[in-house]
């Protein structure tokens, strides 16, 4: 995991610009229940509600991964293989808020920071000939409402 960290980092800074860090975050594997509950936690807690913006959903109502700033930590679906372009592209996703989070990078509200993750997201799976819309099923007008400040 560690070597594929690296070049996901490495791969990111030459990309989309972001500022590389040998420092990596904690990865964990839960069920789907648990991701859930640590999403409902961020939202019901002290939190600053940004924790919203830092998840990334299929076009499905499941969560494929969070990222949890404070503790910097990635939570992956236990059933979360690595083994599909797919697959690596939510880590993709999830390593570019590590990246911003570590760096300090500071934006306008919480749905902003996923528009540049969603991006890289889908730069790495433009690689293999996929989209975020054939993979997740996530269309134009989806992304917008997720990527733009709405107050």
């Amino acid at each position: 995991m560690e070597t594929l960290l690296t070049g996901i980092v490495t791969w990111l800074a030459l990309n989309v610009g972001l500022p590389a860090t040998a420092e990596h975050p904690r990865i964990e594997w839960v069920p789907s229940a648990k991701m859930a509950a640590i999403r409902h936690r961020d939202h019901a807690s002290a939190q600053t509600p940004a924790s919203a913006g830092r998840e990334i959903h299929s076009g499905r109502a499941d969560i494929e991964a969070l990222y949890d700033d404070k503790t910097r930590t990635i939570y992956l679906r236990d059933t979360w293989t690595g083994a599909t372009p797919a697959e690596v592209s939510v880590l993709v996703h999830e390593m570019t808020h590590h990246l911003q989070n570590v760096a300090g990078l500071k934006y306008e509200c919480p749905q902003a920071r996923e528009e540049l993750a969603y991006q890289a997201q889908e730069r790495w799976l433009a690689r293999s000939g996929r989209s975020l819309a054939k993979e997740f099923r996530l269309d134009p007008m989806t992304l917008l409402v997720r990527t733009k400040c709405m107050y």
